[in-house]
């Protein structure tokens, strides 16, 4: 099982360039198979889950090819996905795949939608809370679905087809806005979800559910207004660049001191997450090539933090923020409002020398002068790069173990740090 040693004290000065995000190619991908006809992705990135989708869409008969790089196109470009459902050959997810990654859970709304049946196992994915799937398919339901739960796997079934309804979901999710609004867009009639998710990966699925001829008002926004159609045409869509790898990236600036150009990161896409940086006293440059961060040569600021749903602070941050606040003089808290199991990095940390204390929902962090590098164990995808931000800092040889984790979310992660003056290595076993 690969590990990665990172050697810590080195500043970080140069580019790195933003891949696209996971969070919006995943649901994309499952987007397919709402048409029979060909839908193109550009932009996507390189990545465990990405490929384990994949394997998951053939399953179901959907032909996926990668198109090949472009001469003079750079490494660190996004791939090209071609994804043609034709014909839907198999309307199950089975155990084995769904396991995995949680996000496969999501081709439940669209064959349901597509094909008037789904059997779909329940999910997997991080460990980071229960996460329950009630509003899934409380919102299927409302588009009138017949739901049953056999043996681990949803059964759902819709012999006429979905139907618009009225979904009103009691709290937010991104899992559930996803699933229903792909579902929605071939329901016959109007669909309103209110209170749902804004988050920008959210956005991007629905703009490209518009392309291929989908009627949807409201995107951005919590409430959404789908006119169903009988028939989606294919599309070509870019990928909007990952909101979480850049702010991931920026705190690792941050971090270790230096200067570093984001390049082709948004940053109307995590404006609050940099706010806190600022608050911080991280210098944050917004230019038309991306977004520049640089320590500003003073100590840090410490700061409160909650996790919000968007717009507010992402719970995908709060793992980095934390391992950043570890050096920072002062105390500084978060608050997971999200995911009720998501400090299990606080231990990990710990072993490097960060002084945190748990009551709660809240992590107390008091700055400590400095971390000293050890063995630590990555416990959940963004549990892993706070394991890095810290391995950057500390002195002396960090060593992240079960780095699958990583692969998972984050292109090229050793790459893009060495390219800036990091020393970090990955080693296979």
């Amino acid at each position: 099982m690969d590990r990665i040693k990172i050697t810590g004290g080195q500043r970080l000065n140069g580019t790195i360039p933003i891949s696209g995000a996971k969070n919006a190619a995943l649901p994309l991908m499952i987007a397919a198979l709402l048409t029979p006809d060909r839908l193109t992705l550009k932009n996507v990135p390189n990545l465990a889950d990405v490929m384990n989708l994949g394997r998951i869409l053939r399953n179901h008969g959907v032909d996926f090819s990668i198109a090949g790089k472009r001469p003079g196109q750079a490494e660190m470009q996004g791939e090209t996905f071609h994804l043609t459902a034709r014909d839907i050959v198999d309307t199950t997810a089975p155990y084995e795949m769904v396991s995995k990654m949680r996000a496969s859970f999501w081709v439940l709304g669209p064959l349901l939608a597509r094909c008037h049946e789904a059997r779909v196992s329940l999910p997997g994915g991080c460990a980071i809370g229960t996460r329950p799937v009630d509003l899934h398919l409380d919102g299927l339901r409302a588009l009138g679905a017949q739901i049953d739960l056999e043996d681990g796997y949803v059964v759902a079934k819709a012999p006429g087809g979905l139907t618009g309804g009225h979904i009103i979901f009691p709290k937010v999710s991104v899992g559930a806005t996803h699933n229903v609004l792909m579902a929605a867009v071939l329901a016959k009639g109007e669909t309103l979800i209110e209170n749902a998710a804004r988050e920008p990966e959210i956005g991007d699925v629905a703009n490209c559910l518009v392309k291929m001829g989908a009627k949807i008002d409201g995107i951005n926004t919590a409430t959404l207004r789908i006119e169903g159609v009988p028939y989606l045409e294919g599309a070509v869509h870019t990928v909007l660049p990952d909101r979480i790898e850049t702010g991931t990236y920026a705190m690792a600036v941050a971090a270790t001191g230096g200067e570093v150009l984001l390049e082709g990161a948004r940053a109307d896409l995590l404006e609050e997450a940099l706010d806190v940086l600022e608050k911080a006293g991280v210098s944050i440059e917004r230019t038309n090539h991306g977004i520049k961060v640089a320590k500003n040569g003073q100590d840090l600021q410490p700061v409160d933090v909650e996790t919000r749903p968007y717009p507010g602070f992402p719970t995908d941050l709060q793992a980095q923020l934390m391992a950043l606040m570890t050096r920072v003089p002062g105390r500084s808290r978060i608050r997971e409002t999200i995911f009720e199991n998501r400090f299990m990095h606080v231990q990990e940390l710990a072993r490097l020398g960060a002084k945190i204390s748990l009551e709660g929902d809240t992590a107390t962090i008091t700055g400590v002068p400095q971390l000293r590098g050890a063995q630590v164990m990555a416990t959940d995808l963004r549990a892993s790069a706070s394991l890095v931000i810290g391995g950057l800092m500390a002195q002396g040889d960090t060593i992240i173990n079960r780095v699958y984790h990583l692969d998972r979310g984050f292109e090229r992660l050793e790459q893009k740090l060495e390219r800036c003056g990091a020393q970090i290595t990955r080693l296979s076993e």
